[in-house]
């Protein structure tokens, strides 16, 4: 397995946000600002890699019954882990982001890995995969929080771009604004993403494309 590859699939081809449309919850609370969304997905990687590892060191012990309620504590203690570290050390962001650190326990994303990725893969393996998707989760929640700055404050990292020139359009940092802005990201890379994949339905063979060698080009959803 090539690890550039798992950490380049978590950025584009299975983007946590963009692609697998997970953790929209975060998504559209936190993008109000970039440095929030920085802060956001950067807390989430770390959760990420550190539940990631640990799940993979223990996946032979843990029994299939309680493989969930095991997940979660293990996602939980490094939740409270990070939340500690950002109390500590950057208490303006554990402030801004609020209710949304505890709320890591809960996203999705994380669980989703270690079902589908940690507790079936080595432990090397199941860390790149925690740094791909984290930093794909970081990258959306960075955009688009560039996006609705700049659109509905003005400002890109906190810093004024427009001066008194032109008002900015606050309903792109109310909820409207989130989806809109949501909406488009999914819309662009689905439009701009496309994969070549083996398709049933082939015109020329009638569905076994491996004997043809014809591929169909369509867009990934």
């Amino acid at each position: 397995m090539s690890y550039l590859k798992t950490i380049s699939n978590g950025l584009v081809k299975e983007n946590p946000t963009f692609r697998l449309v997970l953790g929209t919850c975060p998504t559209l609370a936190v993008t109000t600002s970039a440095v929030n969304g920085i802060g956001m997905g950067l807390s989430t990687t770390a959760v990420l890699v550190g539940s990631n590892m640990v799940i993979s060191m223990l996946r032979k012990f843990i029994p299939d019954k309680v493989r969930i309620p095991a997940f979660v504590t293990v996602i939980a203690a490094f939740v409270t882990i990070t939340q500690m570290l950002l109390k500590a050390y950057l208490p303006s962001v554990d402030k801004a982001l609020g209710i949304y650190i505890p709320l890591i326990v809960v996203n999705c994303i994380i669980l989703a890995r270690a079902e589908m990725f940690a507790c079936k893969n080595g432990v090397v393996p199941s860390i790149f995969d925690g740094i791909g998707m984290g930093l794909g989760f970081t990258a959306a929640l960075l955009f688009m929080g560039m996006v609705r700055e700049v659109l509905g404050n003005g400002t890109f990292f906190g810093v004024n771009v427009f001066g008194d020139s032109a008002s900015p359009a606050i309903a792109m940092i109310l909820p409207p604004g989130g989806f809109l802005t949501y909406g488009i990201f999914i819309g662009l890379l689905n439009k701009f993403s496309k994969n070549k994949i083996t398709a049933p339905g082939c015109p020329t063979c009638g569905g076994n494309c491996s004997s043809c060698g014809t591929e169909q080009e369509v867009a990934l959803r």
